[in-house]
């Protein structure tokens, strides 16, 4: 991913930088710029564009120069803001959610079937199949939970396209 990330900084820092007013809170953008971002820089564009939006919302750090505009007390999200289209928005920083070494750990065995555990890829859905084995939502949540379907997508008005990778039921 080393070689992908770089790549897929640069060209979330040129949109940025492209469309950024000073003082701004929200930098409007579009899935095309990323296009024009590649050919702009003369880099090779990713294959799947989808991927750069999806890194930088949930799994990278904003690159510095984007970090370091945002105001005071916030940090750079990217939201979706209908379809193909997308804006960063300053939040405060308040909500980000980090892990805290004082809370009290819950040991869980592992019940995941060892066909399962040596079959399963890295991703995010390999996760969710030890959520599932190890019913893990019944256990923190306290209700009878029921995974009812997995990998929905789906247009939201205002926001663009849609991805829940699994919806639990729940009794409690």
């Amino acid at each position: 991913m080393g070689e992908d990330a770089n790549r897929y900084s640069v060209l979330i820092e040129w949109v940025f930088l492209r469309n950024y007013v000073e003082g701004a809170t929200r930098v409007p953008w579009g899935r095309v710029e990323l296009q024009e971002g590649a050919s702009a820089l003369g880099i090779t564009l990713p294959k799947n564009l989808g991927d750069v939006v999806y890194s930088f919302r949930y799994r990278s750090a904003m690159p510095k120069a984007v970090a370091d505009r945002a105001p005071d007390g916030r940090d750079w999200i990217i939201r979706g803001a209908g379809r193909s289209r997308y804006e960063f928005v300053a939040v405060s920083s308040a909500a980000r959610v980090l892990p805290r070494d004082d809370l009290i750990v819950t040991k869980i065995p592992d019940a995941t079937p060892e066909i399962i555990r040596s079959s399963a890829l890295g991703d995010e859905q390999a996760l969710l199949a030890l959520v599932r084995y190890n019913r893990l939502i019944d256990v923190f949540l306290g209700v009878a939970a029921y995974s009812l379907q997995n990998h929905l997508r789906t247009t939201a008005p205002g926001i663009g396209q849609v991805e829940v990778d699994e919806v639990y039921v729940a009794v409690d």
